[in-house]
Formats: C-alpha cells, sequence, structure tokens
C-alpha cells in the first residue's frame, strides 16, 4: 500500500465503534477542515430551515474519512476527487460512490526557498503526495511546464518509474498529503493539495509557482454508499451543496482558490 494508512490521526476520534442509529433527521459527514468542512458549516443553517441537522466530523488525513462511510459509522463524507476515490476502491475493494461534484481545488507546487519555478536547482528535491491519484496528478502537474517526461503523459497515476526525462535530476520525497506544508523548509519544492495549502496559510493564487488551470478535472466530491446515495436527506444536502448561495460563497470565500464545480 503506497499511502500510510496507518496514520489514522483524526481531528474528530469517534467513541463507538459501532454503526449509530440511523436519524431520520440527523446526516453525518466526514471533511477535511479547509474548505470542505468550512463549506459544510456554510450549508448547515440552509438544511436547518428544512428540518435536516448536518453533522461535520473533522479528519486530517484521506484514509479515515472513507473507512468511516464503508463500516457504516458515517453517512457520507466530502473531501476527495474522483481519480483518488477510483484509486481506493480499487486499493481497498471498496465500492464506495460520488454522489454530486461539489468544487475544483487547483493543486500548486510551493516552496520557501525560491519564488520563480526558473530558480529550481539541479539536483533538488521534490515532496510529494504518496497516495496514487494524488502523486500522478503532482508529476502531471510537473510535466506540463516541462521539468519532466512521462511516459504516457496523461497517466493519471503515473509514478516516479514512470518519468522517461529529469533533465534537472530532480530527486522526489513520497510523503503523507498532509504532511507536506510541514516539509517546506525541507525540501526545495512540495506538491500540495490545496486543502491542505489553506490550512497552512498559503494562498494558491499567491504562493504557488506552478499550479492547475481552471479546467482541472480533479472534481472534489459528494460520497456516500450504494445503500444511501438515493436517500432523501442526501438529496437535500446536495441541493444544498449545489444551491446558487454556496456558489457565490465558494467565489467570494477562495478567490479562485477553490472554484465551484456546478
Amino acid at each position: 500500500m503506497r499511502h500510510a494508512a496507518g496514520a489514522v490521526a483524526f481531528t474528530v476520534l469517534l467513541a463507538a465503534c459501532s454503526a449509530p442509529k440511523e436519524d431520520a433527521n440527523t446526516l453525518t459527514v466526514a471533511a477535511t477542515a479547509v474548505p470542505h468542512a468550512e463549506i459544510l458549516k456554510r450549508v448547515q443553517p440552509i438544511l436547518a430551515k428544512e428540518g435536516l441537522k448536518l453533522e461535520i466530523k473533522v479528519f486530517a488525513d484521506y484514509v479515515q474519512p472513507n473507512m468511516q462511510v464503508v463500516e457504516k459509522h458515517i453517512d457520507l463524507n466530502y473531501f476527495q476527487t474522483g481519480p483518488y476515490l477510483d484509486a481506493f476502491n480499487r486499493e481497498h475493494g471498496t465500492h464506495l460512490v460520488p454522489i454530486t461534484g461539489v468544487h475544483i481545488e487547483p493543486f500548486g507546487a510551493y516552496s520557501r526557498k525560491y519564488t520563480n519555478i526558473d530558480q529550481l536547482p539541479a539536483g533538488a528535491t521534490v515532496a510529494l503526495p504518496n497516495d496514487p491519484s494524488n502523486e500522478g496528478r503532482a508529476l502531471l502537474l510537473l510535466a506540463k511546464h516541462g521539468l519532466i517526461t512521462l511516459k504516457d503523459p496523461a497517466n493519471a497515476l503515473a509514478m516516479p518509474k514512470d518519468i522517461t526525462a529529469n533533465p534537472k535530476q530532480l530527486k522526489f520525497k513520497e510523503l503523507e498529503a498532509a504532511m507536506l506544508p510541514r516539509t517546506l523548509d525541507e525540501v526545495d519544492l512540495a506538491l500540495i493539495n490545496t486543502n491542505y495549502a489553506l490550512a497552512a496559510g498559503l494562498n494558491p493564487t499567491r504562493d504557488a509557482l506552478l499550479i492547475e488551470s481552471k479546467d482541472s478535472p480533479y472534481v472534489n466530491y459528494l460520497v456516500g454508499r450504494p445503500d444511501n446515495e438515493h436517500d432523501p436527506r442526501v438529496q437535500k444536502l446536495v441541493q444544498a451543496l449545489t444551491s446558487p448561495a454556496i456558489k457565490a460563497y465558494i467565489e467570494q470565500k477562495y478567490k479562485g482558490a477553490v472554484l465551484p464545480a456546478f
């Protein structure tokens, strides 16, 4: 397993191991703190007017939010892209389903040592997320800007072994995605998911040396199970998350660092 499944540091730990009794007036959603939980908090009063309570469980990693939904401790999650979900299902034999796309977080490359990507020296150390979809996403961004060449430039799950040309002889360090902002003082360049970049006080539109274009296919989805994707409560959440009010909130709050996908 290439991502650190053992690293299960939650911000919120669930006390019970058994699935909770279903409450017809409550939905629980696992999310990473920024921007997902922030967007969900904005949705809470919209749903409250319809008599639906939204409970947000904040996690600091990318594995447990999925496992908690699979094991029915939590109803849904909102933190991941389609390629990440596909890779997770394949690796874990799970059957989680995307319910609706909500936003796009243009993925970026950051440095505390350099202010322009052209300054990156030969032999530079580049930190990458170590889960398959985000590592591939990082390598595709580097390839798009000519830093490396990949065997298949369209392979969303590319790995360092798929690099066919590396003119600057970059050295790659694979780390858990949540750790990447903390490595900025130790590496020359780090490819960081926008949710973790924002949480670390980075502004993708200002601080990223490289950033995905606005037509990125990496939409962040609300995700559930086949047994609950059509639940009326879930559909109320879908309507609220994709409402004009939430679209305006995303545009105004994140100013291009997060883009509505609807």
